[in-house]
């Protein structure tokens, strides 16, 4: 069970957290991707956490019998979620339901790092990642990978869709390079070789259909315009050890947050000289997950080991 450390933030002793996402229907609900010993061994935990007048309370929790690494919710279902986990597997959770998962799908070989649900209308498809170099595309209604994406040289460690092109997402990996792919077409679409150090996020602009942006190991983040990949439009320095997740904002097209292994959040706005806006230093170690409110401007969420916290 999770418990009280003040009005922003829920300690789950013993859980390390990986990744954070609100829930697209209830505002104030996010569900959490936790591990026991950094991922390495041990179990994990899916938590549903809400903000109240009292604090942050947790709802729900599931375990699984490997460390869970990320999280998504249903785009038809307000219940349903998805999850991936250190033994390659996907599991299907409803929150109305005491126990589960509902449904498994085990096909990546290592790891299953990252899970994405498309937010495109008339689709129900899921995308994961895998260390073992593999994207894998899903439908949750059918039992198996609908295919099979190759070509990365490395981790797979972050896929996520496009909001603006059906049957579209990117793929970002320990080979360097970014990658957009077409569910409808066999290959790759587009490789950018992003960053010189390996690349652990990546995300796709709210606004603007050809604008990705990345961060990495390298400390930096890089802002890629499709049509022209040859040099990136920004970059952003500050972070000081590897950046671990980046999210665009819902409300504002060049405003964007990240998160790193030097315990900080920091907010960005690319179109400024100097585009650095805040620093937030809350956390005492790790900061890996990360996710922005569509209901609320300005709320913040972020996982970290042994603490979820709202950056108000």
């Amino acid at each position: 069970m999770g418990t009280a450390a003040g009005g922003g933030a829920l300690r789950l002793p013993g859980l390390h957290g990986y990744a954070v996402e609100f829930s697209p229907y209830w505002p104030g609900r996010v569900a959490c991707a936790a591990a026991q010993y950094y991922g390495i061994a041990g179990c994990g935990t899916l938590a549903v956490l809400e903000q109240n007048e009292a604090g942050i309370v947790l709802l729900r929790s599931f375990d699984w019998n490997d460390g869970l690494f990320d999280v998504t919710w249903s785009e038809n279902n307000e219940h349903v979620l998805i999850t991936s986990s250190g033994d390659g597997a996907l599991q299907i959770w409803d929150t109305a339901k005491t126990k589960g998962p509902l449904q498994v799908y085990k096909e990546h070989t290592q790891e299953a790092y990252s899970v994405d649900w498309s937010q495109t209308r008339g689709e129900q498809l899921v995308v994961s990642g895998s260390w073992d170099q593999t994207a894998k595309l899903w439908d949750p209604a059918v039992g198996k990978s609908l295919c099979t994406f190759k070509g990365h040289e490395g981790v797979i460690y972050s896929t996520i869709w496009s909001p603006h092109i059906p049957g579209c997402f990117a793929s970002a990996s320990g080979d360097q390079t970014l990658r957009v792919w077409d569910v409808k077409a066999p290959g790759v679409k587009l490789v950018i070789p992003a960053h010189q150090a390996e690349i652990l996020s990546c995300d796709w602009c709210k606004y603007d259909e050809n604008l990705l942006v990345t961060g990495a190991v390298d400390c930096s983040l890089k802002g890629w315009d499709l049509r022209n990949i040859r040099q990136p439009v920004f970059i952003l320095l500050g972070h000081t050890y590897a950046i671990r997740r980046v999210k665009f904002s819902p409300f504002h097209a060049t405003l964007l947050a990240s998160c790193s292994y030097d315990f900080t959040v920091r907010f960005w706005d690319f179109s400024k000289p100097n585009p650095l806006l805040e620093t937030v230093e809350h956390h005492t170690e790790f900061t890996c997950g990360l996710d922005l409110s569509l209901h609320n401007r300005g709320q913040v969420r972020a996982g970290m080991n042994l603490l979820f916290t709202c950056l108000l």
